[in-house]
């Protein structure tokens, strides 16, 4: 299928899916149709219905796929669960870079999950970059009201030319706003999709204290109903770009509806444990995108008055616990 047939095709399944959130209608894809294996030779087996995917992390590698084409904004999905049991240090990543075609200013746009040790939860991880603004990590993380190993959930990206917005099983958790002062920060060039399990041992639980204890292994992570609709363009083309009716309908469907807002604003109160944008220690300016929301603020200067509230290390008087444990049964 050219180029042009796919984004014709792309042009016709968006067009009435604007009214609302009703990107979740849209058609699920074959793996062969839309990807191919990255790396992991054995560690990546697809299904015989061809739309499950199971990704498997061992002593010898990881494992991980990616999109056949590059994409200029769009909407990614795939229904993920994750390895139960003990699986610090473990990263599962869904994400969108172009690290291989722009390696000194790559853009990317990220989920990322981050293992923990036995009787505690999985963590999501979400970051932008833009033009190889990687000194400026944009960084949130969340605990979620379900535990994601029992069962699948969707884990979705909607990138237009002015919004970002990630999804949870269709309630959006955090969005990102272009901004003129922002500039090239906001990934603006096509990106690939990948999806990859691998060994963060370095620092992804608590910082690097807790690794990736292979006497657990393999881990396996297990990913469905995928949905890869997005502009694809010609990465031969020096100016790719999407049709104007393409644009705007990314654009009326970046728009969060008032109860879609409203679920967003509890799941961020209830379950976000970090945000870039009341990092004290990290930036002591504000970055200019951020929109500072004081409840927000006081609630994670409780959690972590040191990160949050710039309260030297030293001068802390006590530990303090989120009131927020979550617990299966609880929601957004």
């Amino acid at each position: 299928m050219g180029f042009l047939t796919r984004f014709l095709v792309f042009l016709s399944l968006f067009t009435g899916l604007v009214s609302g959130f009703a990107l979740q209608k849209l058609p699920l894809i074959q793996f062969d149709e839309g990807y191919t294996q990255l790396f992991g030779d054995q560690n990546l087996f697809v299904h015989r219905d061809g739309k499950s995917v199971r990704l498997t992390l061992d002593e010898r590698t990881g494992s991980g796929f990616a999109s056949n084409d590059i994409y200029l904004h769009g909407f990614f999905s795939s229904s993920i669960k994750l390895p139960s049991d003990y699986s610090a240090g473990v990263v599962i990543a869904f994400y969108l870079s172009n690290g291989d075609l722009y390696e000194k200013n790559h853009d990317e746009i990220d989920f990322e999950f981050l293992g923990n040790i036995r009787g505690k939860e999985w963590r999501i991880q979400t970051n932008i970059y833009g033009n190889g603004s990687t000194h400026l990590g944009r960084e949130e993380r969340y605990n979620l009201w379900f535990d994601p190993t029992e069962e699948f959930h969707q884990y979705s990206i909607l990138w237009s030319l002015s919004h970002i917005i990630f999804y949870v099983d269709n309630v959006p958790i955090r969005e990102v706003k272009r901004t003129a002062s922002m500039g090239g920060d906001f990934p603006a060039k096509p990106m690939s999709l990948y999806a990859t399990i691998w060994d963060g041992s370095k620092w992804a639980t608590d910082g690097g204290k807790y690794g990736v204890n292979y006497k657990y292994a393999p881990y396996v992570t297990q990913f469905t109903d995928l949905i890869l609709h997005g502009c694809a363009v010609d990465p031969t083309e020096k100016f790719p770009s999407c049709e104007d009716e393409a644009v705007e309908n990314l654009r009326l469907a970046s728009e969060i509806t008032v109860s879609q807002r409203k679920q967003m604003e509890s799941f961020r109160r209830k379950h976000m444990t970090y945000s870039y944008c009341y990092d004290h220690m990290r930036y002591k300016v504000v970055l200019s995108e951020c929109v500072v929301n004081p409840a927000e603020a006081k609630r994670l200067r409780v959690y972590d008055p040191v990160t949050f509230g710039g309260i030297p290390r030293g001068h802390r008087r006590g530990k303090h616990r989120s009131k927020n444990r979550l617990a299966g049964t609880e929601s957004i």
